[in-house]
């Protein structure tokens, strides 16, 4: 079916917005730190040039999953120029969503690789390497209107999965923005394997947002998320896409 049919979204829009992620000046501190790294480089890349600029996502307009991350690796996404590639988290997000049938590879190493996201969309609540993979509140706020527009072109989610506080509590904010409504009562908690349904704005689907934990170093290297943990969270969104 062609891409611009009635009942597949236009990918036109999503392009545009990529462009004007990739261009953006919002945070001259963390432009300044990416190309920093980029000039730096690491001894394992040795001879890669370097991406050394804001991030964009991954992924088709008429995805029904969505995945927010945190953001870029310093010698991952802003080396690769792709989103979760080219890092251990990249690794082990690509193998969790192929065998649950959300990618096309179970790598995500550079680009041109083979690797593409099947129903599936990936994004992150910041689009530049931060120092020391902690961005601040204001960096968080002013990237925060690209997950926005982001969202707006999206029309056919049913599920997001936040990985990590930082990834869930953008999600959830970024939903909010845009018309989806919050469980009644206290504001969702962050805990591996939480589910939240979020009511629809005209026009849409309710969606069910899942915590999980992020596939970083510091979770899997310590088992506090096990490959089995993670692979749990996608096996449970494709058990609910098949009654949505």
């Amino acid at each position: 079916m062609p891409r611009n049919s009635p009942r597949t979204p236009d990918s036109r829009p999503l392009s545009l917005v990529r462009t004007r992620i990739v261009a953006c000046r919002r945070c001259p501190e963390l432009r300044a730190y990416c190309r920093a790294v980029a000039l730096a480089g690491k001894r394992e890349f040795a001879g890669e040039r370097y991406w050394g600029k804001p991030v964009p996502s991954l992924g088709p307009a008429d995805a029904r999953l969505l995945i927010v991350g945190l953001a870029p690796a310093a010698h991952g996404g802003n080396r690769t120029g792709r989103v979760f590639t080219g890092d251990s988290s990249g690794a082990w997000l690509s193998r969790a969503m192929f065998r649950a049938g959300f990618a096309t590879a179970p790598y995500s190493r550079k680009r041109g690789d083979g690797f593409a996201p099947v129903d599936a969309f990936i994004t992150a609540a910041l689009r530049c390497a931060p120092p020391g993979n902690k961005p601040t509140p204001e960096q968080l706020r002013r990237c925060s209107s690209h997950m926005r527009a982001e969202l707006m072109l999206l029309p056919s989610l049913r599920i997001v999965v936040g990985l990590g506080k930082i990834g869930f509590d953008a999600a959830l904010d970024r939903l909010s923005e845009t018309g989806y409504v919050r469980p009644t009562g206290s504001r969702p908690k962050f805990e591996h394997g939480a589910e939240y349904a979020l009511g629809a704005p005209p026009g849409r689907r309710s969606i069910v947002l899942i915590a999980s934990f992020h596939p970083s170093r510091q979770n899997t290297n310590t088992g506090k998320l096990t490959e089995a943990m993670f692979d749990a969270i996608f096996r449970r969104a494709r058990r609910i896409l098949k009654y949505r």
